[in-house]
């Protein structure tokens, strides 16, 4: 593997309209290595889409351009579907935000875990159901038996984000993107998610990109943060360093957030520059 996991140059994706084709990317570039990049902005600020440009899935009527997205010296633009299946999944896991809407609700927990790691290790079932086991006890589920038996409407939504996060592990890849993994969940559930997400990159030597509203959360989780604001960079920044950023955007977005120990009358609103699209 490449110090350089992911490289994106110049990358833009826009949408047809009726008025014409609307920008949602604007040239982002980005580089990821074995670290945690935090990418941050409000709703529509063409995070997820950055995020998923990587792995290549993105709505069929996207207007991709780039001058490079590539993943371990492999050339995501002109790949075959070969090449992408050999990264999706296998080599390039994605966490979506509510494991609710992203696991198969006929099937137990185990038997999705067991069908990721088939279909990537070919191993027989008894192998892969053996490995759901040691998988969910990976993402400290107390009682795998029980929880691989279990369907998903069964599960708490911790417990379905752990089991997603297992699904995810099975083919042991190199690069996790973790898509809001804790917005659906509560605060305790959060850092407990958290941690073991930290843990789990830690030890294998992976690459973690998390996707987050949550500015303080990404400052004492990431290593980098990027900011997004319509489709663009705006800046780019130690994550521990968050807290005194220079951009205007930046700076509104720390300010719009309650705090308990400085609290306000009223929370400011975010005040845009056009210069800012510039």
């Amino acid at each position: 593997m490449s110090a350089v996991l992911v490289d994106i140059a110049n990358l833009s994706i826009a949408f047809p309209t009726r008025q014409g084709l609307s920008l949602a990317v604007r040239e982002v570039s980005l580089t990821l290595g074995v670290e945690k990049l935090g990418i941050v902005g409000e709703s529509g600020s063409g995070k997820s889409l950055t995020a998923r440009s990587i792995l290549r899935l993105l709505p069929p009527n996207a207007v991709v351009t780039a001058e490079r997205i590539s993943f371990d010296g492999i050339d995501v633009m002109r790949a075959g579907e070969t090449e992408l299946r050999a990264i999706r999944g296998r080599r390039a896991g994605l966490i979506l935000q509510d494991p609710k809407f992203s696991l198969n609700p006929v099937m137990t927990a185990g038997d999705q875990i067991a069908e990721a790691w088939r279909a990537h290790r070919k191993g027989t079932w008894r192998q892969a159901r053996q490995a759901a086991l040691d998988l969910l006890a990976q993402v400290q589920i107390r009682d795998p038996g029980r929880v691989a038996g279990s369907y998903p409407h069964e599960l708490s939504g911790g417990m379905g984000q752990r089991v997603m996060i297992a699904m995810m592990l099975a083919p042991d890849p190199e690069l996790l993107i973790a898509d809001e993994p804790t917005s659906a969940l509560d605060a305790t559930v959060q850092a407990e998610i958290l941690r073991l997400l930290e843990d789990l990159v830690s030890r294998r030597g992976m690459g973690l990109i998390l996707i987050s509203h949550d500015l303080p959360l990404v400052s004492h989780f990431c290593d980098r943060v990027v900011v997004m604001y319509a489709g663009r960079i705006v800046e780019e920044l130690r994550a521990s360093d968050l807290a005194s950023a220079q951009h205007p955007y930046t700076r509104g977005l720390l300010d719009c957030m309650p705090t308990l120990t400085k609290p306000k009358p009223r929370l400011p609103v975010m005040v845009r520059d056009p210069a800012w699209l510039a």
